[in-house]
């Protein structure tokens, strides 16, 4: 029998908290974004992100890069606390974790050519390249994602919004790294090129053996591109399962209100879909918000009153 495979990102309690101050200057309470969220990714595993604006999706994206620490918790890559790093390591680090953004207009240089920022992962992180291979390098990526690489010299502004995000996943890529935060890397873009996008994404996990943490609002999306989600509601995971669970039969009263908002091609059968999860006895589930395991796999937190509508 095959042993199941160690996680490759391990998150544990991750709490993220910011302080609020009074009008007159005075500190004040504390805003919880994200409240002990704990969840593994697996080698060549995309676990889904789901959840309404402001449920703590993003503050979760960059805590587990440290782009923005968390406040308690840990978040393990390969074994390792990336807390405990120095910046130095943390450095050598980011080669094997990277970021994809929202807006792929704020995260391009507007006054380097889209060639000179790919390069300058390979400038930063392998300084003993020479100038021709970080050439004939970033000539390479820019065929992988799609562009001609004769667009090289061209600067943002001359992109399109599906050309600049792959510009962006170019650069994300260029140092074969294992571990992607995709934060909403296709909200920006029109329906047509978001197709385009997100078949590039699997294509590059294919590829590359590539895991993703994909965020996102776009649930048709998730459930095509990921193997497991997440629900995400208030800073709290309150469920997590298989994509098939999870659409096939949702527990969580939020996870099935947010299912329901989703527009599809034949609403009856979808309303008759999510009439019969709501009639299906509801597992036993303690207090508290902490997730049980009601199935192999699934896991649901414990339902409030107003869990029931998002």
């Amino acid at each position: 029998m095959r042993a199941a495979p160690s996680p490759l990102v391990c998150v544990r309690a991750l709490s993220k908290h910011y302080p609020l101050r009074h009008w007159w200057g005075g500190r004040g309470s504390v805003f919880r974004a994200v409240e002990d969220v704990s969840f593994d990714v697996f080698p060549g595993e995309t676990l889904g992100l789901v959840g309404e604006s402001g449920s703590g999706k993003s503050t979760i994206g960059r805590a587990v890069t440290m782009l923005n620490p968390p406040t308690a918790g840990t978040v393990a890559f390969e074994g390792t606390d990336l807390a405990t790093l120095s910046p130095r390591a943390m450095r050598r680090m980011r080669r094997r974790i990277q970021m994809v953004f929202q807006d792929p207009y704020a995260a391009l240089n507007p006054r380097m050519s889209a060639g000179a920022y790919v390069a300058e992962a390979f400038r930063l992180h392998r300084p003993e390249m020479g100038r021709a291979e970080r050439r004939d390098e970033v000539a390479a990526l820019f065929r992988r994602v799609g562009l001609d690489p004769r667009l090289a010299g061209r600067f943002p502004h001359q992109f399109s919004g599906g050309q600049r995000q792959r510009i962006c996943i170019a650069r994300a890529v260029a140092l074969k790294p294992s571990f992607i935060v995709a934060d909403e890397p296709i909200a920006a873009l029109d329906v047509s090129i978001q197709a385009q996008v997100v078949n590039l994404l699997q294509d590059l996990q294919e590829e590359l053996g590539l895991s993703y943490l994909f965020i996102s609002h776009d649930l048709r999306m998730v459930r095509y591109l990921c193997h497991r989600v997440a629900v995400l509601r208030r800073g709290r995971i309150v469920e997590l399962a298989s994509s098939d669970a999870l659409y096939g039969n949702p527990v969580h009263p939020y996870t099935r209100a947010l299912l329901g908002a989703v527009p599809v091609p034949d609403p009856a059968a979808e309303r008759a879909r999510l009439r019969a999860a709501s009639a299906a006895p509801a597992p036993a589930i303690p207090e508290g918000g902490v997730l049980t395991e009601v199935a192999p796999g699934h896991w649901v937190a414990a339902s409030k009153p107003e869990d029931h509508h998002p």
